[in-house]
This record gives structure tokens, sequence and C-alpha cells, in this order.
């Protein structure tokens, strides 16, 4: 089985992305570090009580390392909708 391609479509995104998330968690009151927001990711499972670990997850089932994503996929995508729609009812729009 193969993994999952991680990349960016816009790679130049890459670093954009990476602040977004951690914004987005640090409001959610995980500690983040702004160097490696993705190791917010072990605070997460932690939380949600998935046994996740830096290096081999290979114990995990795909439903448990889903709701560790799934936290923070969801919190990204809830702020991107919540910021869209107060820039559509900002000044000069209906």
């Amino acid at each position: 089985m193969s993994r999952r391609n991680r990349k960016p479509v816009v790679p130049e995104a890459r670093r954009a992305l990476d602040a977004f998330k951690a914004d987005v968690m640090r409001s959610e009151g995980y500690a983040v570090n702004p160097n490696r927001p993705d190791d917010v990711k072990y605070e997460v499972a932690k939380d949600i009580g998935v046994p996740l670990r830096p290096g081999g997850n290979g114990q995990l089932t795909t439903e448990a390392a889903g709701h560790v994503g799934g936290k923070i996929g969801g919190s990204m995508v809830r702020e991107m909708i919540r910021l869209a729609q107060e820039r559509m009812s900002g000044p000069g729009q209906p």
C-alpha cells in the first residue's frame, strides 16, 4: 500500500499552510511549536486517546489515525469557512 502524497498543490504555499495550521491549533488550545507545527498531531492524539508516537505507528488503525488528522483538518476547514464568510459579508458586500 502506498503512502498518500502530502505535498501541497502549490509547493510555495507550504510555509503559509504550516503557519495557518499553527494559528488554528493554537486557537483550539494546543501548544504549537511554530518551527514544527506538524508536531501538534502528537498533542491532539494524546488529547483524544490515540497512541501516536514519533516513528513507526504500524499498530494504529486507519480509523484511529483518521481521528487525529480529522481533528486538525476539520479545525482548519472550519476556520477557512469562517474567514471566507467574514470576507464575503465585509464592507462593500450586499
